[in-house]
Order: C-alpha cells, then structure tokens, then sequence
C-alpha cells in the first residue's frame, strides 16, 4: 500500500460526492429503519426514546429479541458528530436481534452544540442506562464517528464504570475516525472545534486499550483511502498493547453500504460483532 500526500481534506473525507447514487441516502436507510420499525412494534418487541440524560437527545431505542436477551449490543451512529439520529438505523438491529441479543440505538447531542469530548460522556451514559436494563455481555458498534465513538469506550481513560466495561467482550468499528489530527483541516471543523488538545485526548489511535479489548476494524474496500488507513491505524497500534485486533476490508463496499451486514444474522459482520 503506497499512501500518497493527502492534497484537498475535504475530499479525502467527503463520502457522498465520491459514491455513485450518493443522493439516495440517508434517505434509503429512513426507509428501512421506519419499516423495521412498523414490525417489532406490531410484535411488541421496541421501546422508544428511553431517557439517559437530562438533554432533549439524550434518549435512546431498545430493540428486542424473542425470548430472554443473550446479552445487549449497542449501535453508536455516524454523521461527523454533527448530523443524523437514532431513528436511521432501526434495521441494522435485525441481525444481532435474530441471534437473541437485545439491540440499544442512542442518539446524541450533535456538534457545534457540543464538544466531541462531551458526545463521549454522553455515549458512555446511554450505554451505562441500556446495560442495566440488560443483562449479559455487551457488544459494541459503530459507524464513521460512531466508530470513534465506541472505540473510545475500550480506552483506559473511558468515562465507563468498571462494571460495565468488564462487561464488554467485543467492538467493531466500521469505517471508523480513531484519529481526529486530519480533521482539524476540514471545513466542517468550524463545528466540530477539534483542537490539538482534544484530538490528543479523544482519538482512540492516541490512547491505550482497556485490558482484554477486543476489537474488529471494518472497512469497506471501496472507500476513501483516509477511511482505509484509518481502519488499519488503529487495529495496527493496539495490537502493540496486547489488544485482540483485526483490520477487515469488505470487497464492492463502500461508506454508505458497508453497514448492511447487521441486519443480516448470517452476514460475516454480525457474526464478528456477536463474538467473545
């Protein structure tokens, strides 16, 4: 792999203009999620907007399986911090949710009107107020900053309980941002306010690993190089802290669409989160 001189940032991390049919989403997902939805409600089998704070997106959705939950997988959305809610994900609970594991979406206070350090406290709570309402293992994934969202979570200096970060035995973070030093050179960091002090404290390929982490970097192949170097970053270095590390490129994907395999209980991507 030959890295080249990144020359326009804002390019290097602009996913929409650089996908073919880009427009289609999130339209495309809304779709999916509101359909998904409209059957486990029909079953009885969702709660919404579970408060986790005091903030008006401070609230979170739990999806649940048939039966008694194996434990409780926590999805963390993308956006840049600045964009995007819970209710566009509501599907990609369906594969996690046909092996029995109860599924928490949280939305979050979306930048400028926060910090990305102060998003992390927030995730860290809706995470802390979803696992004890379940009990069990828990496993985490997210998506863009989601990925940096909970590859935060397994840090040393994570704002997480003993308690429930002992309870975590697997992270994917797909097509995640685990160093946050590029994006002080965008344009959308007029929101998002990341200064050197903060990367060096939020950016998880800048920060050490809990101990027994185990942490599967997804990517898809066709993506920006930045998000391809990204996913190899971190899987790269917290190997070096004895982490359990894996660096996956998933062929004729790309940002939008590298996510699809949680909804599928068979896909190689929930089989790797529900792992551990």
């Amino acid at each position: 792999m030959i890295y080249r001189r990144v020359e326009d940032w804002d390019d290097a991390y602009a996913n929409g203009p650089n996908i073919p049919g880009g427009d289609r989403w999130p339209g495309l997902w809304a779709e999916q999620a509101k359909a998904f939805r409209d059957k486990l409600s029909a079953k009885g089998r969702m709660k919404l907007d579970l408060p986790y704070g005091d903030l008006p997106r401070n609230r979170f959705d739990l999806f649940l399986p048939e039966g008694e939950p194996k434990g409780l997988v926590v999805f963390v959305h993308g956006g840049y911090w600045v964009r995007l809610d819970k209710s566009l994900w509501s599907h990609l609970a369906g594969g996690s949710l046909a092996r029995g594991h109860a599924v928490a979406m949280p939305s979050y206070t979306l930048c400028p009107d926060i910090r990305i350090s102060g998003i992390v406290t927030e995730v860290a709570a809706a995470i802390e107020t979803a696992a004890r309402m379940i009990g069990g293992p828990i496993h985490l994934a997210g998506h863009s900053a989601g990925g940096h969202l909970v590859s935060r979570m397994i840090t040393t200096s994570a704002p997480l309980s003993q308690d429930v970060q002992r309870r975590i035995v697997s992270t994917v973070s797909i097509s995640g941002l685990h160093d946050l030093r590029p994006l002080m050179n965008i344009a959308a960091n007029a929101d998002l306010k990341i200064d050197r002090e903060e990367a060096m404290a939020e950016s998880p390929a800048l920060l050490e690993p809990m101990a027994g982490a185990r942490l599967a970097c997804w990517v898809g192949a066709g993506e920006r190089a930045e998000f391809i170097r990204q996913n190899a970053l971190l899987a790269n270095i917290w190997t070096g802290f004895g982490a359990w590390t894996s660096a996956i490129e998933e062929p004729d994907r790309h940002h939008f669409n590298v996510i699809d395999g949680l909804a599928d209980s068979d896909h190689a991507l929930t089989r790797t989160l529900l792992t551990g």
